[in-house]
């Protein structure tokens, strides 16, 4: 008899919790945020969050895993976005008229943003959660503080350079928009040290729950490859 995968209550928890954290985020960035002179998207409040999630995955149960939550992220993701899409064409009842205008600026994303988002968030994801894996084998497990800052770092570079010129690229200032990346990256980056804490309690205390701490010593990082556990 073939033996049954399974998958633990802590990984679950988790996965859920990564994919509405992305979810949250992508609706969130419709709105700029200001804070002096400085400005982000407001997908900033959450969207750490999943890097996090993404760091802590890798690191317990490895990139096999990491990817399929990944994967799952953003199918919910474009699933959400697709039924938002449908609400937009679906005609509103009289009396909801003057709310269709605001429901359909936060729901009604265009191709270009819902694209470059899918896309960011993806590359970058596989990204943080391919350098996480490497480098906990390149450093038998130790240091990782290092590793979450490194990757987090990485991983946001990657989702914004691809990001914002997709989705802002014509629209906002070509120095506004460079300072709107470096600031994104920067700002989440920082939210991941600041976070570490808490992120190493969270690490360890899963590792002896579930007595695992996975390394990747025969893995093949197929992005592509979410089916396999």
């Amino acid at each position: 008899m073939k033996q049954e995968k399974t998958v633990s209550a802590s990984f679950m928890y988790m996965g859920i919790l990564f994919c509405t954290c992305l979810i949250a985020s992508n609706m969130l960035e419709s709105k700029i945020l200001q804070f002096g002179s400085f400005t982000m998207t407001a997908g900033v409040l959450c969207f750490p969050i999943s890097y996090i999630l993404n760091d802590c995955i890798a690191e317990v149960w490895g990139y096999r895993k990491a990817r399929f939550v990944i994967w799952m992220a953003f199918l919910m993701n474009f699933f959400v976005v697709t039924l938002g899409q449908l609400a937009v064409i679906l005609p509103a009842a009289d009396y909801w008229a003057e709310h269709e205008e605001h429901f359909n600026f936060v729901f009604g994303l265009t191709p270009r943003i819902t694209i470059a988002s899918f896309t960011a968030f993806l590359l970058g994801s596989l990204v943080n959660a391919y350098v996480m894996s490497k480098m906990k084998l390149t450093s038998e497990g130790h240091h990782f503080s290092k590793r979450a800052v490194v990757s987090t770092l990485l991983g946001e570079g990657v989702d914004s350079l691809i990001f914002f010129p997709f989705a802002f690229g014509g629209l906002i200032p070509v120095p506004e928009l460079i300072k709107l990346m470096i600031l994104q990256v920067i700002t989440k980056t920082l939210y991941e040290i600041i976070a570490l804490p808490l992120t190493i309690r969270v690490v360890k205390w899963v590792k002896r729950r579930e007595n695992t701490d996975v390394y990747d010593r025969d893995e093949t990082y197929n992005p592509i490859n979410i089916f396999q556990l």
